[in-house]
């Protein structure tokens, strides 16, 4: 798999003509595609749904992707409203995730029974179209929303799950991480944009901006991190070598991504997601006491923040600067505009044009879209009662993946991992929202639901794994 590297390098290190680096990329990405299917992966065809889903997410909006392509797109595209085309387009794919869904017999109630706290917020977002000021755009919204745990479901209820998840981010990372390399390089007017805050040149790759693109690292990074433990334990042979080379080759193609991005944020996720894996590995017992120690944590962070205000200088000496890029002040400005505190302005509802002129106001040039906190977002949207609602859920979801430590350790701690990164991200940046992918994994991360027999797990590099990395997944028989 010294492909990878010489791949990276020729698109990095040399200067080629942008017309030979994209047919080098093409190439690359079909030799790479061709690979995984010629593996016959225990995946079914419907796995391309949540990829395509996922890619998107990562990305751009398909609207934009057919403008990128050359094709015309219809009129009426609004920050508010969105585009036709994209609105078409997420009806069609829910439209087919459903039907795969109906086709493989999944139990409506299992999913309700199992998911209570996922059931719930949905349906509050769903609820609060009632007293939003633009209920018919909000419905949209909600309706965006619920894409995601349709798509987690496709992955959970494939024959063997655990393989589905490595299949779905290795093509995730065979359209991002090329691509982004492409286009920063070669491309800057489709890799690069204007921070809105200060001016500045920034690179974007394959996402709509940097704190974007910082989330697709983070999401790739932790992924090929978590991979390349489980591929290193695996009987020593050809096969295992080359998934070496491949999984070691895109977790350094997407560290430089990151570390062009400037995403502190993604930066600091992406360590603590890795810290709690390894952590974890090293000190096995530490699984009966996993509780007390995030809980251990996260009182002394508070105590800490409340003390010394260690993220001020967390973030001047991540060239920040003590009020997180403004951030700070960002949020004190929207808590002074919102107008119902507990049930809140409506779901995605808060920063319509009205609300968001009057705090604009307070900025020269630069109208803020959120407020980079994903917290205060759903506070502002959905009042202390989506907040409770959030907590609960996010709660319950560590409640999911402590068992799982103890059942399917390897599946257990990348859930743990992943969880602890977009708690930790959603202080910073905005990521429960309909468009994002950290949102869609974390609904993989969230979801449960139950095989109707047990299953071996298959080797994802197609040869027998030693005896200490075989694993089985869970499975509950139905009554």
């Amino acid at each position: 798999m010294n492909l990878i590297a010489t791949h990276i390098a020729s698109l990095v290190g040399l200067h080629l003509p942008p017309q030979l680096a994209l047919f080098l990329t093409l190439a690359f990405m079909v030799f790479l595609f061709r690979r995984d299917i010629r593996e016959k992966p225990d995946v079914s065809g419907a796995l391309w749904l949540p990829l395509l889903w996922l890619v998107l997410g990562c990305s751009r909006p398909f609207s934009e992707w057919l403008s990128i392509f050359g094709l015309p797109v219809g009129g009426g595209v609004s920050n508010e409203e969105g585009s036709p085309v994209d609105a078409s387009f997420t009806y069609a794919i829910a439209t087919a995730g459903l039907f795969v869904l109906i086709n493989r017999q999944v139990s409506l109630s299992e999913v309700l029974q199992r998911n209570g706290w996922i059931v719930a917020f949905i349906a509050y977002c769903f609820i609060s179209i009632v007293w939003s000021d633009y209920p018919f755009i909000t419905f949209k919204r909600c309706t965006k929303i619920s894409l995601h745990p349709i798509m987690a479901l496709i992955v959970l209820t494939e024959p063997d799950f655990k393989e589905a998840l490595i299949r779905l981010m290795k093509r995730c990372a065979y359209v991002v991480v090329p691509i982004s390399i492409l286009w920063i390089k070669y491309y800057p007017q489709l890799g690069l944009s204007y921070d809105e805050w200060s001016g500045m040149q920034v690179i974007q790759g394959i996402a709509v901006g940097k704190n974007s693109l910082g989330a697709d690292c983070l999401i790739l990074g932790f992924f090929f991190f978590w991979h390349l433990l489980q591929t290193w334990r695996t009987e020593r042979n050809t096969q295992r070598r080359n998934e070496l080379w491949l999984t070691a080759g895109f977790l350094i193609g997407v560290l430089y991504v990151l570390r062009l991005s400037h995403s502190a944020t993604a930066t600091i996720c992406l360590f603590v997601a890795i810290l709690i894996v390894v952590f974890v590995g090293i000190r096995p017992r530490i699984k009966n006491f996993i509780g007390t120690y995030m809980l251990a944590a996260l009182v002394l962070l508070v105590a800490a923040e409340l003390a010394f205000g260690i993220s001020e200088r967390l973030s001047e000496s991540l060239g920040r600067g003590s009020t997180l890029t403004g951030r700070t002040d960002l949020w004190a400005h929207c808590l002074e505009f919102q107008s119902s505190p507990i049930l809140g302005e409506g779901f995605q509802s808060f920063w319509f044009p009205e609300r968001r002129d009057k705090i604009a106001a307070f900025y020269h040039h630069w109208k803020p879209g959120g407020s980079h906190n994903s917290y205060l977002d759903l506070y502002l949207d959905l009042g202390l009662i989506g907040l409770c609602l959030l907590i609960g859920l996010l709660i319950a979801t560590y409640w999911k993946i402590r068992p799982e430590l103890f059942r399917n350790f390897e599946w257990g701690r990348y859930r743990l991992g992943m969880l602890a990164a977009i708690l930790l991200r959603g202080w910073t940046e905005s990521c429960f929202t309909p468009g994002s992918a950290l949102w869609f994994v974390f609904y993989i991360i969230a979801m449960d639901y139950p095989l109707t027999h047990l299953t071996a797990v298959q080797p994802s590099v197609r040869v027998a794994r030693s005896e200490e990395s075989r694993e089985f997944a869970y499975a509950e028989e139905k009554p």
